[in-house]
């Protein structure tokens, strides 16, 4: 045999052993990839079905591609396969809207809405007060249906959300249903300043705070409403949580601290591994006169955390219809692109005295109903006002 052919079959199985040997490293990496790190190997076959998608895409479909609208509708059916319905993926315009909301205005018609997920539908449970919204007449119990005629569910609450905003002076069209009946209302859209808290004087030295949302630093602003119903000498308080859907927990406990004993357990609240948290009273109290709550069916979250602190630590009662039972509480992650981000149910919470208000809600001492034709407007002339009529026979 030649030097020459010797040399070639001495390559040829240097390569052979060389080719195996790489196979066998890659294989035992990709094997271990695979058995501890499963996020891993999850992604790569994300990314590789994505991919190949896109492949066939841009070889086949006769259409127009937007690339970045499809990444983020990915991201958005991604989250939302979770079957989660306070879980969700947010967009740079979502990201933005919530921080104009939580910053205290925006513009748009002023609706509080939330999904209700047996119906998939858009619930209105609330309205604000003199905002476009409430001057054509849109009210705490309609279901949207429509906006600009695109039909929405109540999985794409947040779509809506985003098509009911716009340029201020600009118009768009709302279609509900109430009663069974479609109505449609065309609104301007105006800059919606929100007043989270207003208060007045009752009559036999009675106060009484209506809290709209917990928004903003709206804490603060009870205690200075309180403290100027204070000087006017009241006797009881009442607290108007009728329409309010929520908000920020750290502003409901900040109310609570307020008004329960220092020491106070005001929220236990529990984690993915069951892990408690128990939130108490920090500060003296400073409301100390007799108490009643309103609520009504569209009184949820952090509201239902007031109400659950206020009824167990104080006696205050309840006086209205059965609250909404939102229980748990999400937490916002900004992403890495610094404009999008992630909300994400964390905790389950509970009454101080351990009792759960997801899906259960809480029920009044005292059961009133509304009459029919005050159901779900903003003010309710006093007379009419049912509850409010109650709750000021128990304080006389």
């Amino acid at each position: 045999m030649s030097e020459n052919k010797k040399n070639n079959i001495y390559k040829n199985l240097m390569i052979i052993i060389i080719t195996a040997l790489i196979t066998c490293i890659l294989t035992t990496i990709a094997l271990y990839s695979s058995i501890f790190n499963p996020k891993d190997s999850t992604s790569a076959e994300l990314k590789s079905k994505i991919t190949e998608i896109n492949a066939r895409l841009k070889q086949a479909y006769i259409g127009n591609i937007d690339e970045e609208k499809m990444i983020e509708g990915a991201l958005e059916g991604y989250v939302s396969a979770l079957g989660d319905e306070y879980t969700e993926y947010l967009n740079k315009e979502e990201v933005s809207d919530l921080m104009e909301t939580v910053d205290g205005s925006y513009v748009g018609i002023g609706v509080y809405i939330t999904q209700l997920v047996q119906s998939n539908e858009i619930l209105v449970i609330g309205v604000i007060k003199d905002s476009p919204a409430d001057k054509v007449g849109i009210l705490a119990g309609d279901v949207i249906k429509e906006v600009d005629n695109e039909e929405y569910t109540g999985e794409q609450l947040t779509l809506a959300s985003n098509k009911m905003r716009g340029k201020e002076g600009t118009e768009v069209k709302v279609n509900v249903i109430r009663n069974e009946e479609e109505k449609e209302f065309n609104i301007a859209r105006e800059k919606i300043e929100f007043q989270y808290i207003s208060s007045e004087m009752l009559g036999n030295n009675i106060g009484y705070i209506k809290i709209s949302a917990f928004e903003g630093n709206c804490a603060h602003d009870f205690e200075t409403k309180y403290k100027e119903l204070e000087s006017q000498g009241i006797k009881s308080l009442i607290i108007d949580l009728r329409n309010n859907g929520g908000g920020l927990v750290d502003q409901s406990i900040a109310i609570a601290d307020f008004v329960v004993p220092k020491g106070s357990t005001i929220l236990i609240t529990k984690d993915k591994n069951n892990k408690e948290e128990i939130s108490k009273s920090e500060n003296d109290q400073i409301v100390k006169v007799p108490v009643v709550i309103l609520t009504n069916e569209y009184t949820a979250s952090a509201s239902e955390i007031l109400a659950g602190a206020l009824k167990e630590n104080i006696g205050a009662k309840i006086v209205g219809t059965k609250t909404y039972g939102k229980g748990v509480i999400q937490g916002i992650y900004l992403l890495n692109d610094n404009e999008t981000a992630l909300k994400v149910t964390i905790q389950e919470y509970f009454t101080p005295n351990g009792n759960k208000i997801n899906k259960n809600g809480l029920t009044p001492d005292y059961e009133i109903e509304l009459p029919e034709e005050w159901k779900g407007k903003t003010t309710v002339e006093k007379q009419y006002d049912t509850q409010l009529v109650r709750a000021i026979e128990i304080l006389k």
